[in-house]
């Protein structure tokens, strides 16, 4: 396919960009770490594999037990007819891995002839129970459900075999969305394919296994999505539901149509019916029954189909039509669907942009709308990714995405809102998107201005480069801004600057997100001082370099026990080195959980000297109830007042002075720590930003 206008000026300016990012790299971190930002950008990273499917081993039966709980949580249902070497392995699988919620097992008997009944009865923990005769799929089920006792019922082929973790991800689901009824887990074959991962249903009735065939890994299936039914396979239900609904319908005895129906009827409750592909079932599709749907008992699947399309006529009317292919496009076809395009997936863990971003898509869902992430970097992010999946974001990555230009020629036009984060992406992806998707409405969402930051790190340093690099960045900032319909800035001191710099632009104001943790530990219990940032930011790295080498040696003084705890990704040696110079600091690194340092260290600093945008290591420790001592530059448009809800003080005297004041005076830390709560409150949690998204992206 020849390369468009659109995508050469894509590759150009990306190019260009590359340079200019790198250039600017050199001058402020240095050769060494410029080149290993470089080779990570270009590195193209292969999708991670997950781990190998788990078989158990083919061996003689012997006894063995299986997880079992007197108070289960959930209880598993297997009904079994006969080939009693498939349940066999079942079980083996449920032992082998045993999932970390209380469950218990029942194995539904249907009048098998084979080793069943005495297998069975040699499990220890295993409830068995026997029917009388034969009476199909629906009736052991049913069985089952009058026999569980736990909150939920899990309906699971004999001829499956789980995957580590399965239950648990399952149960997950019901936690993280409340409104789910039914959750499927994704199916696949032995050898790895998926065979479904939930399925459609067309207005005649028929039946459509997603992704059938395709790798479980491909963005269209890896992710949480609300699926027209799931395969009885392998469901969860809550029993209470279940029973409300009557169990399985006894009009598709013996069996087929019984588990579209049950979703039918799910749905018609107020509730949702889910696929979550975090829960892997290997199942040997037609043991039981065979696939040919003109003999024996599959015979029943072409009958049963017209037993639900009369059932379920109206519902059917707003199905997609026979014939259909499903795509991404039409399977999300009722729902706002939002494009955010970024360098990378958010890692929240690490930078406050990163959870500004991550809590915005928590809310777009939350909002109805379906998210969809496009990486220009095109790698898999690994625990970030898997991250946005379980949310339900379509998350694309190498090898599925080849080019930014050519994806957004195929998805393009699904597309109601495209997100453009930071200025050189926005700068190199709006070409492409005026091009493929013309009818979206284009946001720009700027983190910070960036040209801001770099301006006045620029006068800090006196580094005439420096401040004609700034006046680049200013340029493209501002002609990405004129060129999108929406531009969303942090602050209202940065509103304020683009009233000057670009009256004409239409702005709106999407602050940090946090949740409201709370107060944390009292004032007595908690010890230390702490800061946060990753250090590619440049103007952590000048703080911190400040703050141990001027300011905690004055703190020190005044008090020798106190100890200053530095957190952080990417700490350079240099700072490492000044640290040790220093009694008392200890630089932690990057931690996979700040949270027991914010609720536990009695005093933040954001020693900041320069920077841009809103801080998001004040918004993280005022939220946990950790008061701070802050730069005005840190401080900011941050709707903070000295002395109420955070100490300001710019010189190292000035602001050693306020650290050892806040860390002993009990009545001002709680008096700023209680306001400093009520203003995240107020100004960054994500009930104060609910209007600017609903107005920016869902009307």
């Amino acid at each position: 396919m020849s390369m468009s206008p659109a995508d050469a000026r894509y590759h150009l300016a990306r190019i260009v960009g590359l340079i200019r990012r790198g250039l600017a790299s050199l001058r402020t971190r240095g050769w060494r770490a410029t080149l290993q930002r470089v080779g990570v950008r270009l590195r193209r990273q292969p999708p991670p594999r997950r781990e190998p499917l788990y078989a158990p081993a083919a061996a003689a039966f012997a006894p063995f037990a299986v997880p079992a709980s007197a108070q289960p949580v959930a209880s598993i249902v297997i009904p079994v007819y006969n080939h009693a070497a498939h349940t066999l392995a079942c079980l083996r699988a449920l032992a082998a891995h045993p999932p970390a919620a209380a469950c218990e097992i029942l194995v539904i008997d249907d009048g098998s002839s084979d080793d069943t009944a005495a297998w069975m009865a040699a499990i220890d923990g295993l409830r068995h129970h026997r029917r009388a005769h034969n009476g199909g799929f629906i009736a052991a089920c049913n069985d089952g459900l009058r026999l569980a006792r736990g909150q939920y019922v899990v309906l699971l082929n004999n001829d499956t075999v789980p995957q580590p973790g399965w239950l648990d991800a399952l149960l997950d689901t019901f936690a993280q969305v409340p409104e789910a009824g039914l959750v499927g887990a994704q199916l696949l074959y032995p050898d790895g394919r998926l065979q479904e991962s939930g399925g459609i249903v067309f207005d005649d009735g028929s039946c459509w296994s997603y992704g059938r065939f395709e790798s479980a890994e491909d963005p269209r299936y890896a992710s949480l999505r609300d699926a027209d039914y799931c395969s009885g396979a392998a469901l969860a239900i809550p029993r209470a539901l279940f029973e409300q609904l009557g169990g399985l319908d006894a009009r598709y005895a013996p069996a087929y149509y019984e588990d579209t129906d049950l979703a039918f009827k799910v749905r018609a409750a107020g509730r949702r019916v889910l696929v979550q592909p975090g829960s892997r079932v290997v199942h040997d599709e037609g043991t039981s029954n065979g696939t040919d749907t003109g003999s024996g008992i599959k015979a029943w699947q072409v009958r049963n189909q017209q037993v639900f399309a009369d059932a379920w006529r109206a519902a059917l009317a707003r199905q997609l039509p026979a014939g259909s292919v499903p795509g991404p496009a039409l399977v999300h076809r009722g729902q706002r669907q939002v494009l955010i395009i970024d360098e990378a997936v958010p890692r929240p863990d690490r930078d406050s942009a990163s959870l500004r971003q991550f809590n915005l898509i928590r809310m777009l869902l939350a909002g109805g709308a379906h998210v969809v992430f496009l990486p220009t970097r095109g790698e898999h992010g690994g625990a970030a990714t898997q991250a946005l999946q379980a949310l339900g974001v379509e998350v694309w990555h190498a090898p599925w995405l080849q080019g930014v230009g050519p994806w957004l020629r195929t998805h393009g036009p699904r597309f109601q809102v495209a997100m453009l984060v930071r200025h050189h992406v926005a700068n190199e992806c709006l070409p492409l998107l005026r091009r493929h998707a013309p009818q979206a409405r284009t946001v720009f969402d700027t983190v910070d201005l960036h040209y801001l930051r770099e301006r006045r790190g620029a006068e800090l340093s006196g580094d005439p480069r420096l401040a004609r690099g700034a006046e680049r960045t200013r340029a493209s900032e501002l002609a990405v801004m004129a060129a999108t319909d929406v531009t969303l800035l942090v602050s209202a001191a940065e509103k304020q600057q683009l009233a000057v710099d670009a009256p004409s632009v239409r702005v709106e104001l999407l602050s940090n997100l946090h949740e409201v943790a709370g107060q944390g530990l009292d004032w007595a219990q908690r010890q230390g001082l702490v800061f946060v940032g990753g250090f590619n930011h440049p103007p952590n790295l000048d703080a911190m370099q400040w703050f141990i080498g001027e300011v905690f040696p004055l703190i020190r003084q005044r008090l020798p026990e106190i100890r200053f705890h530095c957190i952080g990704a990417d700490v350079p040696d240099s700072l490492r080195a000044l640290a040790a110079t220093q009694p008392g600091v200890q630089v932690h690194g990057y931690v996979p959980d700040v949270v027991p340092w914010m609720a536990g260290g009695r005093v933040a600093v954001a020693p900041l000297r320069f920077g841009a945008g809103v801080k998001g290591k004040i918004n993280l420790s005022m939220a946990h109830g950790q008061p701070v001592v802050a730069t005005h530059c840190a401080a900011e448009g941050m709707h903070l007042h000295d002395g109420e809800d955070v100490l300001v003080a710019d010189d190292a005297r000035a602001f050693a002075d306020a650290v050892v004041r806040l860390h002993d005076d009990e009545a001002l830390w709680r008096r700023l720590s209680g306001n400093g709560l009520d203003n995240i409150a107020r100004h960054f949690s994500m009930d104060a930003a609910r209007e600017v998204v609903a107005r920016v992206f869902l009307a």
